[in-house]
């Protein structure tokens, strides 16, 4: 008999309000959210190879509800991140396990799309630059850990700092959270949890819910699904608030590749209307500079006088087509 998904997710949908309810009413030691047993997939294992993965991909469409849910957190996180680092503070990220990583991911991404700095955009896990490719036990449960990299970076009232952990009560990511906080840094919560510890350290609280997991506690799944897309929202809202970004261009973009030099030629090519061959000889002309390519066929001045208004206009684009020629 085949398996009703649609019964499934009816059910699944009655018994995880009945779960949230309850996590909503959790105290510091009871079992978080994402430990919890999903009634849904207690018979995943006895299901064909289809059905099993319809199941799963049933659960995974509630990742971007429950991120939905949180946007205004995020939406004040981005402008308040994007407002430190406009006054030259960092976007510090600090993880454990798979959170960590994504983090890790998330800020190994910038430099490459936006032209950031290395050190603007940094991730912080547990257990070092080890634990990106194997587990390393432990160190996700060292509080001292998390306070002395936090202490390493010279975290200062400049700094924003994002802890991440599905449970929301990781030792290494409270303990970086806390030393961030004494030191005056904006502190971010994300976690998949309500009325955590993490909370209590944090401004802004950001919790998409997402329920318990398809296999109970693997966190990678529907809860590193939420965190992964949280991430990309506050790092890429961030860097469009910074000028990082024309429209949906990315201005930014370092062309250090094959790929990345055909993709600054479209933009230019898309930004100003030039053909492909106009583009590629204006790029080069301007030394590689998207942006002063843009400004420069767009207000219609040489490249020394592109980069001086995008100087003035610290970097931003429209803003440096509004600039007045230099007299």
């Amino acid at each position: 008999m085949p398996f009703d998904i649609s019964a499934a997710e009816k059910r699944n949908t009655q018994q995880c309000a009945a779960s949230l309810r309850d996590a909503a009413r959790n105290t510091q030691h009871a079992i978080p959210l994402t430990e919890a047993r999903n009634p849904a997939t207690e018979s995943i294992d006895t299901l064909s190879t289809l059905d099993m993965v319809r199941l799963i991909n049933t659960e995974d469409a509630r990742v971007a509800t429950a991120v939905e849910i949180e946007l205004p957190a995020v939406a004040e996180a981005i402008d308040r991140i994007a407002e430190r680092m406009g006054r030259g503070g960092r976007l510090i990220y600090a993880g454990a396990g798979t959170s960590g990583r994504l983090a890790v991911l998330d800020a190994a991404e910038c430099p490459p799309t936006f032209s950031t700095r290395p050190e603007q955009v940094v991730a912080l896990i547990a257990g070092g630059a080890k634990a990106i490719t194997q587990a390393v036990e432990g160190a996700e449960d060292d509080t001292d850990a998390g306070i002395r990299d936090i202490a390493a970076l010279e975290v200062s009232e400049l700094d924003s700092v994002v802890g991440v952990a599905a449970s929301g009560r990781t030792p290494y990511v409270l303990g970086a959270m806390r030393e961030a906080r004494r030191r005056g840094a904006l502190v971010i919560s994300l976690a998949c949890s309500r009325l955590s510890p993490m909370e209590e350290l944090a401004e802004v609280v950001i919790a998409p819910l997402v329920g318990p997991e398809v296999i109970t506690g693997s966190t990678r799944l529907k809860a590193g699904a939420a965190q992964k897309m949280v991430l990309n929202l506050l790092s890429t809202g961030a860097m469009i608030r910074l000028g990082k970004t024309y429209g949906n261009l990315m201005v930014d973009v370092q062309a250090t590749n094959t790929k990345l030099r055909a993709r600054a030629r479209r933009i230019v090519e898309q930004a100003t209307g030039l053909s492909s061959d106009a583009a590629a000889a204006l790029l080069q002309a301007c030394g590689g500079e998207v942006k002063v390519a843009i400004v420069a066929t767009l207000a219609g001045v040489a490249s020394d006088e592109a980069r001086r208004r995008l100087t003035a206009a610290q970097g931003v684009v429209r803003e440096a087509l509004s600039v007045k020629r230099e007299a």
